[in-house]
């Protein structure tokens, strides 16, 4: 069975790895309009907790994942699970 790996994404939230098409950061305008479009198309799921989004993550489902763990955390935490995958299957 093929395991699922889940990114760790802040306060108890996380996402499947593997479906990971972006970790942006929220500070431009289109990135503001992509958090804009995804919530008018119900595509967006606010994992901030109520705390400032630091982070966007794109699914490749066109779903948007808010975050409030900066992005540069979630890509290390990202490369790190990437890097335990490949050691497990050697």
């Amino acid at each position: 069975m093929d395991q699922k790996l889940l990114l760790n994404i802040g306060f108890g939230s996380s996402v499947v790895a593997a479906r990971v098409a972006a970790i942006v950061s929220p500070n431009s305008a289109p990135m503001k309009r992509l958090k804009d479009d995804a919530k008018d198309e119900k595509r967006l799921v606010d994992a901030t907790h109520g705390r400032r989004t630091r982070s966007i993550i794109v699914l490749d489902s066109n779903h948007v994942v808010l975050s409030a763990i900066q992005s540069e955390t979630i890509a290390q935490r990202f490369e790190a699970l990437n890097e335990s995958e490949e050691t497990n299957k050697e």
